[in-house]
């Protein structure tokens, strides 16, 4: 078979299927060695379940967000009481590239083009105009997948993010700590805090290099990154704090809420192709680790059917296997119910945003954990969210009850799946 792309998803679902004895050949369009650009970050508990902490570059168990919800104490940190861990991107990358060797897979270079399907399998064309059969293709090529087809519903909304990794004239946050959100706005002038919400996504990397990046959680069209870069840096002068070197600059943008992918298409899709962001949090990382193995195993299963000449095995019928082994009703359902959510906090004022995090983050640790990490069960992530309705402020309360998108829509999509 054959992975098109060469990022996280692609090295993640392609070592599942060689540790599995599938045959896997990927084509990517440039290096598959050269170095990944973004960030990536997962709770420690997760990384520690799928056995990969050794990855990590960094990991805090001081994690705080900071909302300014209002009490005595507006500045007052919120406790996570949960490790955070960022991975050390070059080994991460080193060890999926290694899995794969010992695994034997072929690398093609070249930009996919055109693909054709039969009764034997698919047919990609590459720019050069080279032909690669394949019994089944995967696109794990991004959030604008080469061949994977999504019915468009509605705006995407885009989490955009403008950061820097570098030095500073003093500590923009405290020694050792990792800010997961910190929603205060008292360097924003009243007229300023009606426009889009951001929040500042910060750790202590050690050494006297801190990583800082305002955020924008998801707005449609997103928020521009002079807007975010602009905001940034007010909000460390509002600190009395400069950047003095800049060491690396990130600049993020991807849609948090596509719909689903068409399960009845051969290409199959993995990572931002099969729209695997999480809608409300915009995590994938982990996402990705937990459930390749589930996707490598739906495949092999049906590619070994398709070798003994079963008539339920043709290619056709293993694509079909893998988009329900991705994407099985119960998932699509917690996905509808995300987007929901979604739709719902891009509509809210940042002083509603913030009493709503300010809730969130006090409901039990295993719901709030369990909703970002997307590891709950639909009946516990219903639970979670009617609790968090119970105990959040009036206006809050107010605002989620209020339909002002496509709330009903998305609901109703729940429903029907």
């Amino acid at each position: 078979m054959l992975v098109i792309g060469a990022g996280p998803a692609a090295l993640a679902i392609a070592a599942e299927l060689c540790g599995r004895g599938v045959a896997v050949a990927a084509l990517a369009a440039g290096d598959p060695e050269a170095p990944w650009v973004n960030t990536y970050g997962i709770w420690g508990e997760e990384v520690d379940g799928l056995g990969l902490s050794h990855l990590l570059a960094h990991r805090w168990s001081d994690t705080v967000s900071y909302f300014g919800a209002g009490g005595p104490d507006d500045s007052a940190p919120t406790f996570h009481g949960r490790d955070y861990g960022l991975f050390d991107k070059l080994a991460l990358q080193r060890h999926w590239l290694e899995s794969l060797e010992r695994g034997g897979l072929l690398w093609q270079r070249g930009e996919a083009r055109a693909i054709d399907h039969d009764v034997t399998g698919s047919r990609v064309t590459t720019a050069a105009g080279e032909s690669l059969p394949a019994r089944l293709v995967i696109d794990a090529t991004g959030h604008e997948p080469v061949f994977v087809r999504r019915p468009v519903d509605g705006p995407v909304a885009g989490q955009a993010a403008y950061g820097v990794v570098g030095r500073f004239s003093a500590p923009p946050v405290e020694s050792g700590r990792f800010v997961l959100m910190d929603y205060r706005c008292d360097h924003l002038s009243e007229a300023e805090r009606a426009g889009p919400p951001t929040f500042l996504y910060a750790m202590d990397l050690g050494g006297g290099s801190f990583f800082v990046e305002e955020t924008s959680l998801a707005l449609a069209p997103p928020v521009p990154f002079p807007l975010l870069r602009e905001r940034l840096r007010r909000r460390l002068a509002h600190r009395g704090v400069r950047v003095e070197a800049v060491e690396h600059e990130e600049f993020c943008l991807f849609p948090m809420n596509p719909a689903l992918p068409d399960p009845g298409q051969r290409v199959v899709g993995f990572g931002g192709a099969a729209s695997m962001v999480h809608p409300s949090s915009g995590y994938m990382v982990g996402g990705l680790l937990r459930r390749a193995p589930d996707l490598a195993t739906a495949i092999a299963t049906a590619l070994g059917r398709a070798g003994s000449g079963a008539s339920d095995a043709d290619p056709a019928a293993a694509a079909a296997a893998a988009w329900e082994g991705l994407w099985p009703a119960a998932m699509r359902r917690r996905h509808a119910l995300y987007r929901f959510g979604l739709e719902k906090l891009m509509r809210f004022p940042e002083y509603r945003l913030r009493g709503f995090f300010h809730t969130f983050f006090h409901l039990p640790g295993e719901q709030w954990y369990g909703f970002l990490a997307n590891t709950l069960p639909l009946p516990e992530l219903l639970a979670a969210m009617v609790r968090l309705f119970a105990t959040a402020p009036g206006d809050v309360r107010a605002g989620l009850l209020l339909p002002r998108g496509r709330e009903l829509a998305l609901m109703g999509r729940m429903l029907r799946v």
